[in-house]
């Protein structure tokens, strides 16, 4: 090792040091340190920008945009970061997470690869193997469409876990599977229907499986984690996070234990990620008083949106469609909230100023949540509401051009087209799929798109979305050419989605989304110039690394200096 890259790997070390310790560190307690960025190709992803090859931070912004010579003569003592060619590119916003559970999930038992029944149980009997008796075993993400789509069974776990509940979910969030013993504990024998819900049976009775609506029924039942226990999960899905790119999110887990552990570590200075927080539509009136409690000018705590729910997901058949599933003729899915009842809401919420998000999955829900917005609008007159549509997944070609119209953004996730591309055929046809993930129908439209992964459901992993959205290669490698392949888009559209329509969707755009000078230093450099590569090479493509307001979060950046 030469001196050089000594003094090199030293210089890194202290700035990482600065801002990744156990308990992290804000921007806001930089003392105007300056990082400039060199040697890179700088996507500002300001319109009609040329590309620039260098950044200049101070404090927690962007003070000089341009050429690696014109930066160095202006960095004077400057902590100097080469991109060695990659990407300088404005830090990643995934516009739909639930950061929580999220970094719950990464130590929880992992189900999302069990590609049989046989593993799925070996697993959550190997991890109830690790943990204390009367602990309970949640998360799971199982996917059962990689074992045929046989529904699990209660009967398949208990013998391998009759000290522990269990609660784990399907991928989507939208069934989950319980053990005797969490329903014993939940007191449930049969319960009946339920309403926006399923409750699966067979011959035996119950098998464990609940849907949508039904899934309070056990869910409701789970110990509430201490704060510690929340603030410790939310500084590991940080990390994570960092580590993919991700600098801001817009967190849709709007419980009051999530804002809890959000507002104190924001009080001791401890987020790394900058999180917009939505709280469930039907308790608008908490958001109000928790947007009274975190600082208006506040960069990294932000409260003002609304998560609400018309329906269930595809995988689990409770996605709402105008007509019946391809493989299920007599089922059209379900709408978990009655429609007037939630129209209710979304006014009183919208005199009040908040910001609606609203999950729509199938045709049905989608065109129904349009309707709601036209007529508020009609009713309320005009205003910036940026309404949005979370994941818009199926769309009647009629409703496609009513986004750009009606200013409703489409908040989408493309890596959940290169999943459910497997076998979305099966379940609506070719015919419907042809709309589905609809992103180049909607761009062209002039519907603004944002980007995210709606993590724990999926990855929150924007390389891995970028080539999802720019290939639509599905996962089992069936679809070279991509899924639906006349809705693939650009790297630069997708980079767009991803920064500066994410920072527009939550009325961020002024401070971050571009390079720009006076905006946030967030920043993220990648291992190679990803507007340079093909659709196969973006797959390859890696974070080097992450500044969160001038601060390095993630990433080994060699730092150059002149050679003593």
């Amino acid at each position: 090792m030469t001196l050089r890259h000594s003094i090199a790997l030293l210089l890194t070390a202290t700035l990482a040091a600065s801002c990744t310790t156990d308990d992290g560190m804000n921007a806001s307690n930089s003392d105007s340190a300056r990082v400039a960025i060199i040697d890179g190709v700088v996507w500002t992803g300001v319109p009609g920008s040329a590309l620039a090859e260098a950044v200049l931070v101070e404090g927690d912004s962007i003070t000089f945009v341009g050429s690696t010579a014109s930066v160095l003569e202006r960095a004077g003592d400057a902590q100097v970061v080469s991109a060695h060619g990659g990407s300088i590119l404005p830090g990643f916003i995934d516009s739909h997470v639930h950061l929580l559970e999220g970094g719950y999930r990464l130590s929880s038992v992992q189900l999302r690869d069990a590609s049989t029944p046989e593993e799925f149980s070996r697993r959550i009997g190997a991890y109830a193997a690790t943990i204390e008796p009367g602990e309970w075993i949640t998360g799971g993400d199982w996917d059962h469409e990689l074992w045929g789509g046989e529904l699990p069974h209660r009967k398949w776990i208990d013998e391998l876990t009759p000290d522990n509940p269990v609660w784990v979910n399907r991928l989507d969030g939208h069934m989950a599977l319980a053990n005797s013993l969490a329903m014993e504990i939940a007191g449930i024998d049969d319960p009946g229907d339920v309403a926006g819900g399923t409750i699966e049976r067979d011959a035996d009775g119950l098998t464990g499986v609940f849907k949508d609506n039904a899934m309070a029924l056990v869910g409701s039942h789970q110990p509430t984690p201490s704060l510690s226990a929340r603030e410790r999960a939310l500084h590991t899905a940080m990390r994570y996070l960092a580590a993919q790119g991700v600098t801001s999110v817009h967190d849709m887990d709007g419980s009051s234990g999530t804002f809890e552990a959000l507002r104190s570590l924001r009080d001791k200075d401890s987020l790394t990620t900058r999180v917009y927080l939505a709280t469930p539509l039907s308790r608008w009136r908490d958001a109000l008083q928790r947007a009274d409690a975190v600082a208006k000018d506040d960069h990294w705590l932000r409260v003002g949106a609304l998560k609400g729910f018309v329906d269930g997901s595809l995988g689990s058949h409770t996605a709402a469609f105008f007509d019946p599933f391809t493989d299920a003729p007599d089922d059209r899915g379900l709408l978990v909230v009655e429609p007037d009842a939630m129209y209710e809401d979304i006014l009183a919420a919208d005199r009040e100023g908040l910001q609606l998000m609203i999950h729509a999955i199938g045709d049905r829900a989608n065109a129904l949540l349009l309707d709601m917005f036209e007529r508020l609008a009609a009713e309320r007159g005009p205003r910036d509401r940026r309404p949005r549509i979370e994941h818009a997944q199926h769309l009647r070609p009629s409703d496609i051009p009513r986004f750009a119209s009606l200013d409703v953004i489409a908040s989408m996730q493309p890596y959940h087209a290169i999943d459910d591309g497997r076998w979305a055929d099966r379940v609506i046809g070719p015919e419907r799929a042809r709309t589905t993930y609809a992103f180049r129908s909607l761009l062209d439209a002039g519907a603004r798109v944002s980007f995210g992964s709606d993590w724990f459901v999926a990855p929150p992993t924007p390389l891995e979305g970028i080539a999802a959205a720019v290939t639509r290669q599905t996962l089992d490698g069936r679809n070279p050419g991509g899924w639906v392949p006349e809705q693939r888009i650009s790297v630069a559209e997708a980079l767009v989605a991803y920064t500066r329509s994410a920072a527009y969707a939550e009325f961020q755009e002024n401070l971050k989304g571009t390079l720009e000078v006076g905006k946030l230093a967030d920043i993220v450099v990648l291992d190679r110039d990803i507007l340079a590569v093909d659709g196969e090479d973006l797959k390859n493509a890696s974070v080097a690394a992450t500044f969160v307001g001038g601060e390095l979060v993630f990433g080994a950046a060699d730092v150059i200096g002149d050679e003593p």
